[in-house]
């Protein structure tokens, strides 16, 4: 058992997902210890009370730090091999994300070091990432396949989670991603290949997880609804295909282009809908009034070095939930910071630091439908938690390009940044 105690402001983010004006209310709580038994938080109460009850309790003293929860990135691309470093430097010589990859780029380059990897290969550098998500806070991260566009390689991507879950104390959460893209060597185009994602894809993929990941849920599954990609009726078949085999839905959406993605993933009850740079007012309210999660990614035009960011602002007053992620990716966002995303927000997104930090936890859980385990500091939830070098968590959003975590807890382990 442990008691963290002498904290200046633990900010609990109590009473589950917020949406509309209540993101505002962070549930501060000061003068309190955490009590963690476990993986699990047993008890938040005053200091003097708590250290009383508990008296052989491992006692950690915050030094009058902040604790707030620990960090939920809803939507990253985290298993790849390689970098597209040359078309950082093209797309500073003017060329447009869709440019790059119509030649050939993009998703596509990835896709080719990707599926020339072994499982030890990806591993290794993943972990390289998940390493640096974990001391910078994140403690809990959804992660794509996408980057084989095939069946063997798809495997071997969700495999690199599964082994990263049995190794690193960072908890990945899979989605599979095979309509990322069309790949070129695939004949006959968007509705031949999303013919085969329905008819063979999809069914094989779930009969390869339940034969491989027996102690996990079927993993989300995921469309890039774009103009030139996956449009809405292809991404509706894959989608709904999906739903009957028992794969929870989430959808890249309104990147680009507003197709009704946000209106589509209301419509089938998605997980969440992500990116939502372009969506229109009609969408808005239509995903505000459901249960569906709107996840920005400030990272990825800040990236594209784009003017256009999600209408944060607009989906909040429409009393929508929002959530923030990195999107972390080798071609738009190689990120693995959810202060920075924060940071970003707050001055793009013209959300306040409270909302920012809502959005990076309880509502970010809610994006992976873990909002009933993690995402808040209250008792029976995992000991998932994050002392910070100061005392007021407004300096996650205020400061920026450091970082401002000192211990990470993850399901009530201790870890020390060094």
């Amino acid at each position: 058992m442990k008691i963290i105690h002498n904290i200046s402001e633990c900010v609990t983010m109590a009473g589950g997902p917020r949406r509309g004006k209540a993101m505002a209310d962070p549930a501060i709580r000061r003068d309190v210890a955490v009590v963690i038994e476990g993986e699990t938080i047993l008890e938040l109460g005053w200091s003097k009370e708590m250290l009383k009850k508990y008296p052989e309790a491992q006692r950690i003293d915050a030094l009058g730090r902040a604790v707030v929860p620990g960090f939920v990135d809803p939507h990253t691309h985290l298993v790849w091999v390689g970098d597209r470093a040359n078309e950082f430097e093209m797309r500073l010589q003017g060329k447009s994300y869709m440019e790059i990859m119509n030649a050939g780029g993009g998703i596509l380059a990835t896709l080719t070091a990707t599926r020339q990897a072994d499982l030890e290969t990806m591993i290794q550098q993943a972990r390289e990432r998940t390493t640096r998500a974990f001391r910078y806070g994140t403690t809990t991260m959804e992660a794509k396949s996408g980057y084989g566009l095939d069946l063997e390689t798809e495997f071997r991507q969700l495999e690199t989670v599964l082994r990263l879950n049995e190794i690193d104390p960072l908890e990945l959460v899979p989605t599979y991603m095979v309509a990322h893209a069309v790949p070129k060597d695939f004949p006959g185009g968007v509705s031949a290949y999303t013919d085969w994602i329905c008819d063979v894809a999809l069914p094989e993929t779930k009969k390869w997880w339940q034969a491989h990941a027996r102690n996990y849920s079927l993993p989300f599954n995921d469309v890039f609804c774009e103009q030139g990609v996956f449009e809405i009726e292809d991404t509706r078949r894959i989608l709904t295909r999906g739903q009957e085999l028992g794969f929870r839905a989430k959808l890249h959406a309104d990147e680009f282009k507003n197709l009704g993605g946000a209106s589509l993933a209301a419509e089938l009850g998605a997980v969440s809908a992500d990116h939502l740079v372009k969506t229109s007012r009609e969408d808005i309210l239509r995903i505000a009034a459901s249960e569906t999660v709107a996840v920005s990614l400030p990272g990825t035009p800040f990236g594209l070095a784009q003017p256009e960011y999600t209408p944060a602002r607009e989906i909040i007053d429409a009393g929508g939930y929002l959530a923030l992620a990195t999107d972390l990716n080798p071609g738009t966002t190689w990120n693995e910071s959810m202060q920075f995303i924060q940071a970003l927000a707050c001055r793009y997104l013209k959300i306040t630091p409270a909302e920012a930090l809502a959005a990076a936890t309880v509502n970010a859980a809610k994006a992976i439908g873990m909002e009933g385990k993690i995402g808040s500091i209250e008792p029976g939830k995992q000991a998932d938690l994050l002392i910070l070098t100061v005392s007021d968590y407004r300096h996650l959003t205020y400061r920026y390009g450091t970082n401002l975590v000192a211990e990470v807890y993850k399901k009530g382990e201790r870890y020390v940044n060094p």
